[in-house]
């Protein structure tokens, strides 16, 4: 191996940041050393693609840089210290420029040039931390895969975030003053622990013999901010058979707080060694312990408060908001490969978008996120709903019932390792706070794991008492819960009430309870066998008659009609006041009510309203959406309201006649507009061919009169 010659590598540095230009000819590097010495930002990131497509390009100084990054880390912020213009713009001194000349003014002084210890370290007059970041092409390595050869190179890892500390701060430099001799006395600080200096070290003391005595001056000393975290494999990359490998990362400086529980993300770093100190180094002899000092971290799924939307993604979310049949496409565009539920699919997406969040001026809140239970018999693709939500939505965590106890979903106290105190570790729900909580098997929960749940659906919050800790966490999460009725299979037999088996607390807070009941239909049988074999064969959906959207640009889409409120105008108060009422009468008259309805649902359809508002872009909510949440509600039981028709000998026809008649008796007039009839038998569940031909049938008994344009009905009043 030949010699390396750090010095001819620092001038090649320096000539790279001086040169490079990007794609528009700017010079990428000087620009952002301007952007430093204005004190604009502090992170330089260095690209090693920018150095792979430099002119001048030398793939051996590219191979040192990769397998010995720390050192070129080093000799990139030498090269930027030589390279940094001056200040353009005026900034006002902090504590660190007002030292800086103070030193430079006693540097003279003090300087007595036989100390190492009392040379200024370049550290301590850097505003600016340099980053070394890996090239994006090809993959990144899985957590398994990073193996001794990798020690001190570059590498990039994707996996998740499991635990993250809080910020402290990491001395850089230790700065010292003697009482003797007044001189400043600098120590670099490179390991996590360091010895600290007792005696003086400067001539003049030596000469004097008198051992000056030496004060850490924390004021003037440098500090870094530092985080650790743990990252853990994603779950489709552990081999079979065995269990996910973790690694501790460490972020410093700028990279701290850019990473939370729960988050998939890439990193690249230098992968190093780190031996044990203090006790656990008796404990572990020889070994050392590995982590990564990170260098980059991306993400994989942003937040929807995180999305900045490109050019493209705009104009094509623009003209996907013009289009009239977006809320349809949207909603079939959620796991097309699972055939029909169709408005189940329409109420996953309005969980997705969720409603805006009320705060009284008293400090009261009102949830705007939406919950959603889906009971239903095996085999009606429940879980793979669930599963297909959690990808779409930036944040989502899952959970089984029998896997999850009540601690594990809201918080439980734990000892840190580190520290020896006790500390809080957030469970699922709090992690998937302004997220999405997917609960499958929720039935097979034991009672007292689920009362866990009711706090945090309500009031958003997970409140605790242990271990001296009180407190309360924030659970701002839409709860998306499937659960099987209460014999496996729903039994038509017994009652609503008895099939989902409940506690009514809990069902209240859920907004739609929705019942899949799987029925044998000669006609919707085939077509389902016909579309699973159809999956099966090509893996993908058949066609929807439409290119069915990505994950990606629902999320945009998402992230763009979450940032409205809309809010409901005066004139319709009265009429969704009217159908809450409506819903009491006809839930007081039933001998075996489907559902059960309290104030919290007339809250529901306001929730649901507004969420179908913002899908269209709009301020205020309209009619139309109001009559689509009470649809949904409606449609919710369909499948019971369809067996309590056939029990009670109506056909479709004659129900649609008796719906009409009672709405128009109610309202006391002999004319119905189409569009109020079409309204109340579709939140029966009819559908709009029957109407037609029920208004024929009827017309020609002579019960009422249509008119032919319009199809508005007039009574005949016998």
């Amino acid at each position: 191996m030949k010699d390396l010659n750090f010095d001819a590598d620092k001038a090649l540095a320096k000539e790279f940041l001086s040169n490079f230009a990007d794609a528009v000819g700017e010079p990428k590097y000087i620009n952002i050393l301007q952007e430093v010495a204005n004190r604009k930002i502090r992170a330089v990131q260095i690209d090693l693609e920018d150095l792979f497509n430099y002119q001048d390009f030398d793939e051996e100084f590219l191979t040192r840089v990769t397998e010995n990054t720390r050192r070129y880390v080093g000799i990139f912020a030498d090269a930027i210290d030589e390279l940094m213009p001056q200040p353009t713009e005026a900034f006002p001194d902090d504590d660190h420029d007002i030292l800086m000349t103070q030193r430079s003014d006693d540097g003279p002084d003090n300087m007595d040039g036989s100390d190492p210890h009392q040379k200024m370290p370049p550290e301590i007059k850097r505003y600016f931390e340099v980053y070394i970041r890996a090239s994006s092409k090809g993959q990144p390595f899985t957590i398994r895969e990073v193996k001794a050869s990798y020690i001190g190179q570059l590498v990039r890892i994707s996996g998740i975030v499991t635990r993250c500390s809080d910020v402290k701060p990491l001395m850089q430099v230790a700065v010292y003053t003697c009482e003797e001799c007044g001189f400043e006395i600098y120590q670099e600080v490179t390991a996590r622990i360091f010895m600290p200096l007792f005696e003086c070290p400067s001539r003049r003391c030596s000469i004097n013999k008198t051992k000056g005595n030496l004060i850490l001056q924390l004021r003037a000393s440098k500090f870094l901010k530092f985080q650790e975290a743990k990252i853990q494999e994603l779950a489709e990359h552990v081999p079979k058979g065995h269990i996910p490998r973790t690694m501790t990362v460490h972020f410093r400086g700028e990279l701290t707080r850019k990473v939370a529980p729960g988050d998939v993300v890439e990193l690249s770093g230098i992968f190093l060694p780190i031996p044990y100190t203090g006790f656990r180094a008796m404990r572990a002899g020889l070994v050392a312990d590995t982590y990564l000092e990170a260098m980059s971290v991306t993400h994989y799924k942003k937040k929807y408060e995180e999305y900045e939307l490109r050019g493209d993604e705009e104009e094509q979310i623009r003209s996907l908001a013009d289009d009239g049949d977006i809320y349809n496409k949207l909603a079939r565009s959620l796991a097309p490969e699972i055939y029909g539920h169709e408005d189940i699919k329409k109420a996953l997406l309005l969980l997705l978008v969720g409603a805006p969040h009320r705060k009284l001026k008293d400090g009261m809140k009102i949830r705007g996120d939406l919950h959603i239970c889906l009971m239903g018999d095996p085999g009606v693709a429940k879980s793979q709903l669930l599963k297909h939500i959690i990808n779409v939505a930036p944040r989502g965590v899952y959970t089984t019932g029998k896997g999850s106890s009540g601690v594990g979903l809201t918080a439980a106290v734990q000892k840190d390792p580190v520290t020896n105190e006790m500390v809080l570790e957030g469970g699922a729900l709090v992690l998937a706070d302004m997220g999405i909580c997917a609960i499958d098997e929720f039935d097979k929960m034991d009672e007292l794991d689920r009362t866990a749940i009711h706090e945090v659906m309500e009031q958003q919050t997970v409140s605790i008492a242990k271990a001296g800790i009180t407190t309360s966490l924030n659970a701002r999460t839409a709860v998306l819960a499937a659960a099987n009725p209460a014999w496996g299979r729903y039994d038509l037999r017994r009652t609503p009430a008895e099939n989902i088996n409940l506690p009514p607390a809990l069902l209240s807070r859920f907004d739609l309870l929705w019942l899949i009941l799987d029925r044998a239909d000669m006609d919707s049988d085939l077509e389902m066998a016909r579309h699973i074999v159809y999956v099966h064969q090509n893996k993908e959906s058949p066609a929807l008659g439409f290119t069915p959207l990505e994950p990606s640009v629902l999320r945009a889409y998402i992230s763009a009609a979450r940032r409205l409120s809309p809010s409901v105008p005066l004139e319709l108060e009265e009429y969704i006041a009217s159908a809450y009422s409506a819903i009491r009468q006809e839930e007081a008259k039933s001998n075996a009510p489907h559902s059960y309805t309290t104030v919290r649902t007339l809250l529901s359809i306001l929730r649901i309203s507004a969420a179908l508002a913002r899908l269209r872009f709009s301020e205020t909510v309209a009619q139309s959406d109001v009559d689509e949440s009470l649809r949904l509600m409606q449609m919710s039981k369909f499948s019971l309201y369809s067996d309590d028709r056939q029990r009670s000998g109506l056909d479709a026809i004659s129900d649609i006649y008796s719906i009409l008649r009672d709405e128009a008796a109610r309202t006391n007039k002999l004319d119905v507009s189409y569009a109020h009839a079409l309204n109340w038998i579709s939140r029966k569940g009819y559908s709009e061919a029957q109407l037609k031909e029920c208004l024929e049938e009827y017309a020609a008994l002579n019960v009422w009169q249509i008119n032919p344009q319009t199809f508005d009905i007039r009574f005949i009043d016998a």
